[in-house]
């Protein structure tokens, strides 16, 4: 196919049920990047012959020295089937994943994804990552089983065997996507069965209904219809490729194939050419039974034999009669210089583009299986609108009406535009179209032809008038008229070059979208509901508007048409087309909506499945150069969907990444592309979390701590007694009781480990937290918070999981008891209530729907939950977060009683808590006033505050102080960052690779073999501390032979003690002072330590020694 023009896709864009949205999606070095390449060829972008070794796709300078992709990009194909045309807009997406985030911006703005598979690597890590974002966006995959050229130049497999490997690549690929369609049908359930029970309040019914639950749990399964969604070759949505010899084929076209030699119908061999059918040559049938019976399976047979074959001569063989008779019988022309060429492969791309070409196999099933615009599913559009805790049904009326524009993909007048911007990329000036060089026209090219013949002649008849007279003068002027010229034609240029240009990477749900329109831009927290009550009636963007928070109005300047590495200018855009947009980097951060109904409500954030975990501080080389850094800074965290980029209370500027990869492009691009400037990046800085553990039975080396042992830590605990501060008491069970300076407040406090499962349960449901800490806070403003069923029931279902997990004399009603959670409202630690006869308002409020009786809180109840969330923010031993940890009040005594009648000063507490600045004290003072006007005590007592600041001030530092007191008085631990890394590595390097991991504090999980295959796959944790140039020297050391997949996991308790000292010989053997084995949670503190500046204990000269010089003293 010729190449496409610009109007002909413009005029493809009005077709909505002719147009694919698709994206590719895989594990790093599967071969999407040379699939996409097949697929631009077919459109004469780039030559069938630099398909593979182009990567057009991959348009940075680092994409192609590393040689994987870093971004999602797009590209509008032509393609033509029958009488059809369609418009396949594709996105090529990374596979590495530290850009797992560019892999969400792709998924969101498509309805399908050919999701491709190593013939050889079979299903990785990352390949269970991309199904699982598909089928969270609920679009539909088809799959590539790529690089089918390994199994036989590499792994040298026969036909039989390939079929068998095949085979239990798609068994892989299809239990993944059972898995995710189980969790689901069981979740839906689940979710039904709670409706039913809810209607049926009839004890027997309820009954019945969980005994079904635990006995038939697969009823849900076997109802519901599954078949559309596995890969299976007979139903079509399977190709067999091996994208580097740009060939590829599907079943059906070789049942076609076989229909014209054979005769036999194409919709037979369409069902049969995969499974266990022979052909029985007597009978002239199709007959079961080929494994049982000893019979080549008909793929075989019919397929695979005839691809070895041809590979076997032109590769292996390199038999040119063969060749010959193989080209004549399939009626392919080859050019002479492809017969010539020294190289099998270019004849054995040739020979395969002709007669079973790529892009033909690929396009053709996305185009027949994969949904146009116009088939976007109900449950996926409620999905996008319902954003945050809000169901579909609780949005207003009119945001519900919308949802049949999308269903339509509208384009009419009166349609409402609906555009979602996933990420914004930045661009050069020069490559956008408007800078660029226009090629000029044959009548332009003669027309300035004729001109600068004039301009000749004129300049010829001026230089002979000249030699007579007055040519010095002539001169001067000709000199100033060039200078004036070049000053004008040169200076716009370089003011434009200065400034980086955005362009939203969007997709148009509804609507036409045009050039120079005015629309809403809603940000994520944007409330339709507000909007239109606030808003006029039928009022548009480019009326004056009332303002109402998070909603912007702005201009489309300019539309793009994404074409890989370039650009076209369009007019406008109709509902169903991926494309660019100019003029929005002022109002969109990263992602948003953009509409022109103040209806909309802004779609649900994108699903990230990298965590930013590695952070660095940066400066700029030269000072002076800092408003630059900061202003780069600004840039890239736009134009980066998983980047953030933080100040820290000490002032550094700090980039937190998803990995090292990550990182480095990061500051690649600040240096070259944003900043412009020379920056030094510190090392990177490792978070750690500080916890308690239960007291521990065996010591650092591994000996049980006996009675006398016990008896000589009691002790230590008294000698650490003495140590503490004048006004705070530690009694033996690890209470601490700590009075502030005025001596009008007494906080008791005791620390207590939480177990294992409820840390993690904390951690995960930090959303719930957040939403039920808000629904607190409206509630003592005696507003209520709107919260869907669903999100109540997750709640619920919290609550119960936490009294699962709390069971125990000494957690006997703690969830009921809990105060906040912190840091920051919403951590996995807790503050528990054992206050005597102080009943507070509970946690779980939105889950009480009667009131039977209203709870007051105590004054200055914020002054402790401040305290606490201080205390959890940075802990005593380097002040990381904590986590998992438990701090219960057990009294809270205030000496002067006038206080506590003080509901108002609730108010002014929480103003107190949140900014902590003096007011407080100007409140309570104002207070005192009218009841004791002219106590003398009363003055004494106000003198006493100002003297000490604040009150509620006190009583935070005394909370923070207690809190990190009872902390210490328990055995301290860190915990590590874990990441989870997997290794595909063959079995000579196995031991290199075991190596590595041993010296990087790495704990081999698993090892299995991969079936048919020499690869073995090595899970592993490994701490964030220890992963900087891991992957580097796993390279080096295997020779490229082992590669790994970093993803962070978890949180790992640190199991030895930084503060233990040794004391027996045998001790100091193993940690002694000149000892090869280090502490290592030492090591790790003192290094956080020194980096934020906080005292550390270490000697200064380490092993010192006499100098010894070489001549004797005289």
């Amino acid at each position: 196919m010729g190449h496409t023009s610009l109007e002909k896709l413009i005029q493809l864009q009005k077709k909505a049920s002719n147009i694919r949205n698709i994206c590719i999606l895989a594990h790093v070095d599967h071969g999407k990047t040379t699939l996409a390449d097949c697929l631009v060829a077919s459109n004469g972008i780039i030559s069938t012959r630099l398909a593979g070794k182009l990567r057009y796709l991959d348009s940075r300078e680092d994409e192609q020295i590393r040689g994987i992709t870093m971004k999602s990009s797009a590209i509008s194909l032509h393609y033509a089937s029958g009488d059809s045309e369609y418009l396949i807009n594709l996105i090529d997406s990374p596979g590495h994943v530290d850009f797992s985030s560019e892999v969400s911006t792709a998924v969101r703005l498509c309805d399908g994804a050919i999701v491709v598979v190593d013939a050889v690597e079979g299903v990785c890590p990352q390949t269970q990552a991309v199904l699982r974002q598909a089928w969270l966006e609920n679009i539909r995959p088809v799959l590539v089983i790529n690089k089918i050229d390994r199994l036989i130049v590499e792994l040298k497999l026969s036909p039989q065997e390939a079929y068998t490997h095949l085979q239990k690549i798609l068994e892989q690929v299809n239990a993944v996507t059972g898995t995710l369609f189980t969790s689901k049908v069981l979740e839906e359930r689940a979710v039904k069965e709670a409706e039913e029970q809810e209607e049926v309040q009839d004890g027997g019914g309820g009954g019945g209904g969980e005994g079904e639950q635990v006995y038939d749990w697969s009823s849900g399964l076997e109802e519901t219809d599954d078949s559309h969604l596995y890969f299976s070759p007979d139903q079509g949505n399977v190709v067999f490729a091996s994208a580097i010899d740009s060939w590829g084929f599907s079943v059906r076209q070789f049942a076609q194939i076989y229909y014209q030699k054979m005769g036999i119908r194409s919709e037979l061999l369409q069902k049969t050419l995969w499974g266990d059918f022979y052909l029985n040559t007597k009978a002239k049938k199709v007959m079961k039974g080929a494994q049982s019976k000893g019979k080549k399976p008909l793929f075989v047979q019919l397929v695979l034999d005839n691809i070895w074959s041809l590979y076997d001569a032109v590769v292996t063989r390199r038999d040119k009669e063969k060749v010959e008779k193989m080209v004549a019988s399939l009626g392919i022309k080859l050019l002479a210089r492809d017969l010539r060429h020294s190289d099998p492969k270019v004849l054995l791309s040739a020979i395969c583009s002709q007669w079973l070409p790529l892009s033909h196999a690929v396009l053709s099933m996305v185009c027949e299986k994969l949904p146009s615009p116009c088939e976007m599913s109900a449950e996926r559009v409620e999905k996008l609108m319902s954003v945050g805790t809000r169901r579909f049904d609780s949005l207003p009326e009119k945001t519900q009406q919308l949802k049949q524009a999308f269903l339509e993909c509208a384009s009419g007048e009166s349609a409402p535009v609906i555009v979602f911007v996933s990420k914004m990329f930045a661009v050069d000036s020069k490559d956008l179209p408007q800078n660029k060089q226009r090629p000029l026209t044959q009548e332009e090219i003669a027309q300035r032809r004729e001109t600068a013949r004039q301009r000749h002649a004129e300049r010829q008849a001026t230089n002979q008038s000249a030699e007579n007279s007055e040519s010095a003068n002539s001169n001067t002027d000709v000199t100033a008229l060039c200078a004036e010229t070049e000053a004008l034609s040169v200076k716009p240029p370089a003011d434009e070059e200065e400034k980086e240009h955005f362009i939203a990477f969007a997709r148009v749900y509804s609507g036409v979208v045009r050039r120079g329109q005015k629309v809403f831009v809603l940000g994520p927290k944007y409330d339709p509901a507000l909007g239109l009550r606030t808003l006029p009636e039928g009022c548009s963007a480019a009326d004056a508007v009332p303002s109402v928070p998070h909603l912007s109005c702005c201009t489309l300047d300019r539309l793009y048409l994404l074409m890989g590495r370039e650009l076209e200018d369009l007019e406008q855009v109709p509902a169903g087309n991926v494309l660019g947009i100019g003029g929005l980097e002022d109002f969109i951060l990263k992602s948003a909506t953009v509409s022109t109904s103040p209806a909309c409500p802004p779609f649900t954030p994108l699903n990230f499945e990298a965590t930013p975990i590695v952070r660095v501080a940066i400066e700029p080389k030269h000072p002076s150069e800092m408003p630059k850094l900061v202003s780069g800074m600004r840039l890239l965290n736009q134009a980066d969907p998983c980047v953030e980029v933080l100040i820290q209370e000490s002032g550094e500027h700090v980039l937190v990444t998803a990995g090292e990869v990550h990182l480095q492009r990061c500051l690649d691009d600040l240096r070259e592309r944003f900043a412009k400037i020379k920056i030094t990046a510190s090392k990177p800085i490792i978070p750690f979390r500080e916890t308690i553990i239960r007291p521990p039975k065996v010591d650092m080396v591994n000996e049980d701590l006996g009675r006398q042992q016990k008896v000589a830590v009691i002790h230590q605990a008294k000698d650490e007694q003495c140590k503490l501060p004048e006004g705070v008491q530690l009694d033996s069970s690890g209470l601490v009781t700590l009075t502030t300076p005025n001596k009008m407040a007494t906080v008791g406090v005791r620390a207590i480990p939480l177990p294992e499962e409820v840390t993690r349960l904390l951690e995960t449901n930090t959303e719930l937290i957040r939403i039920m800490e808000q629904f607190s806070l409206f509630a003592r403003e005696g507003k209520t918070l709107q919260i869907s069923q669903k999100t109540l029931e997750e709640i619920q279902d919290f609550k119960s999981k936490l009294e699962g997990h709390l069971h125990g004399h000494k957690w006997r009603n703690a969830v009921d008891r809990i105060w906040a959670f912190g840091p920051r409202r919403c951590g996995p630690n807790i503050l528990l209530n054992n206050v005597d006869e102080y009943r507070r308002p509970s946690v779980w409020q939105c889950l009480e729907k009667d009131k039977p009786e209203t709870l007051t809180l105590r004054d200055l109840d914020n002054s402790i939950v401040s305290g606490f969330q201080l205390a959890t923010l940075s802990g005593p031993m380097c002040e990381e977060p904590l986590m998992g940890v438990c701090f219960s009040v057990e009294s809270w005594e205030m000496k002067f009683p006038s206080l506590l009648n003080q509901q108002d000063s609730v108010e002014e507490d929480s103003v107190s808590q949140q900014v902590l600045d003096i007011k407080n004290d100007r409140s309570v003072s104002e207070l005192e006033e009218p009841n004791e006007a002219g106590s003398s005590q009363s003055r004494r007592r106000g003198e006493s505050a100002d003297c000490y600041g604040p009150f509620s001030g006190q009583l935070i530092a005394a909370v923070k102080e207690s809190c990190r007191y009872a902390f210490q008085a328990k055995p301290q631990r860190l915990m590590a960052a874990m990441y989870t890394c997997e290794i595909m590595a063959t079995a000579e390097v196995l031991g290199r690779v075991y190596a590595v991991l041993s010296k990087r504090e790495g704990r081999v999980l698993n090892e299995e073999m991969k079936e048919g295959t020499d690869m073995f796959i090595i899970r592993a944790v490994l701490p964030v501390a220890e992963s900087f140039g891991f992957a580097d020297e796993m390279r080096k050391r295997t020779s490229g032979l082992a590669s790994p997949q970093l993803v962070f996991s978890h949180w790992e308790v640190i199991s030895s003690d930084p503060f233990w000292v040794p004391t027996t010989e045998e001790e100091y053997l193993h940690f002694g002072e000149k000892a090869d084995s280090a502490n290592q949670a030492l090591k790790y503190m003192n290094a956080v330590r020194k980096r934020k500046g906080l005292y550390v204990e270490e000697k200064i000269v380490e092993h010192a020694e006499k100098q010894r010089t070489l001549s004797k003293n005289k």
